[in-house]
């Protein structure tokens, strides 16, 4: 992560100084979470077409 992120505007919001480290930790985030599920058998629930959907560990993909 830069240690310097000066902008033109000081008062912006920290939320889109960092956007970029926030979204790589997010996906991380939830990469992590989805191989936990998977290694321990446990299904995980989306919501898919206005129903929420449970999808079974053998079907769980995840995206490198």
């Amino acid at each position: 992560m830069e240690s310097d992120k000066t902008l033109a505007d000081p008062k912006q919001d920290l939320f889109v100084r960092y956007s970029d480290e926030i979204n790589k930790a997010y996906e991380r985030a939830v990469r992590e979470a989805l191989m936990m599920h998977k290694r321990a058998g446990n299904p995980i629930a989306i919501y898919r077409d206005g129903n929420v959907v449970l999808i079974p560990p053998d079907k769980i993909n995840i995206d490198e």
